[in-house]
């Protein structure tokens, strides 16, 4: 029987009841959108939820230190410092313009080889394409062989989910190449796609839920959502004129 984890908040938003009640335990989920649709957003929203619900969470983020990490948080009203003091959110920064040569660029194997990481319950990646197009075994490789490259991940990640892991990776499709982004895709247990749209001065998000296998509850194929500081992530619901 298949266990899920919740990302909490139930009293505040939306957002759990709207992936039907929490991400199965043991999945891959891919979180796949251009600089600016919510990757990060959305990464932080499921972490802090699960984190509160008492789950042990590790986040990468490719992008933000640490301090910069509590303050993002912070503008979204996700208040991680006791959780970091207690040690349920684990948050490491992977600097992946290091410009060293030898073991500190290996970052795809450091990140596999990462054991305090692999405690987690959930582990977030953001994002895995800054990891690959920056590791030397993926960007310097033809295509052949970073396909190699790829399915090692790929099998290495399945490794993970079957020891009751979560691992969720997101990817800007715009900066790997989508050969390398097709095996994620099929591997995928469960796979959003984030779009963007303007309509007049409002930036309209929507997740396009493309795969959810063993989900919880029933969930829409598209789910609306904004960013707000000072209220973090919430469903919108949208009526069609």
């Amino acid at each position: 029987m298949t266990e899920y984890l919740s990302i909490g908040l139930s009293g505040r938003d939306r957002v759990n009841n709207a992936i039907g009640g929490g991400l199965p335990e043991g999945s891959i989920v891919l979180i796949e959108g251009e600089d600016g649709a919510g990757k990060s957003a959305l990464s932080q929203r499921f972490s802090y939820g699960m984190a509160t619900e008492d789950a042990y969470v590790a986040y990468i983020s490719t992008e933000l230190e640490s301090w910069e990490f509590v303050q993002q948080m912070h503008s979204l009203s996700y208040d991680v410092v006791d959780l970091l003091l207690g040690e349920q959110l684990l948050f490491l920064h992977a600097d992946v313009d290091t410009h060293n040569e030898g073991a500190k660029r290996q970052l795809l194997a450091r990140f596999a080889g990462a054991e305090t990481l692999w405690n987690a319950d959930a582990v977030f990646v953001d994002t895995l394409s800054a990891l690959l197009r920056n590791d030397p075994n993926y960007e310097a490789v033809s295509d052949e062989d970073g396909d190699h490259v790829i399915q090692r991940l790929v099998t290495f990640l399945r490794q993970v989910t079957m020891q009751d892991k979560t691992v969720v990776l997101t990817v800007d499709p715009t900066s790997v190449r989508d050969d390398a982004l097709r095996p994620l895709r099929n591997v995928a247990d469960v796979y959003f796609q984030l779009e963007t749209s303007q309509v007049g001065q409002e930036i309209r998000r929507n997740i396009l839920v493309r795969r959810f296998q063993n989900m919880k509850t029933p969930v829409d194929d598209s789910i609306g959502f904004s960013v707000q500081q000072g209220r973090g992530v919430s469903i919108v619901s949208r009526t069609v004129a």
